[in-house]
């Protein structure tokens, strides 16, 4: 009975680790909070190195916001095979941002985008 017990507790726990934050709107709304509340440790998990680097030093010029919630709204999704596009908006800004993700070893992670490079939103 024990072994039971203890295979399924395993199974729920691989099967709930490999559902959460896989799709790109979610990795985006944990960015955006992220950014804007100063949480550097989930913001490192959730972007490539490069992207870390860029909104590490934009981080820096922003004022934390306190206690507010973001209201993150899902304005549009596309995604072409491993790089998604996500234009949403916040509370903490009155312009929509556009994050692009690319997919790294089955996972999105938000990634800076070239100045040239054009979102198909």
């Amino acid at each position: 009975m024990k072994k039971i017990t203890v295979y399924s507790l395993v199974v729920l726990f691989i099967s709930c680790a490999g559902t959460t934050n896989s799709d790109p709107a979610s990795v985006a709304e944990i960015v955006a909070e992220s950014f804007y509340q100063g949480k550097e440790a989930t913001l490192k998990k959730h972007t490539t190195p490069e992207g870390f680097s860029t909104f590490s030093n934009l981080q820096k010029m922003f004022a934390k916001p306190k206690g507010s919630e973001s209201n993150f709204k899902l304005i549009d999704e596309v995604t072409e095979g491993d790089v998604a596009w996500v234009k949403y908006s916040t509370s903490y800004d009155k312009t929509p941002g556009i994050f692009k993700l690319v997919k790294q070893d089955g996972v999105w992670k938000v990634t800076v985008r070239d100045p040239k490079e054009k979102a198909p939103l």
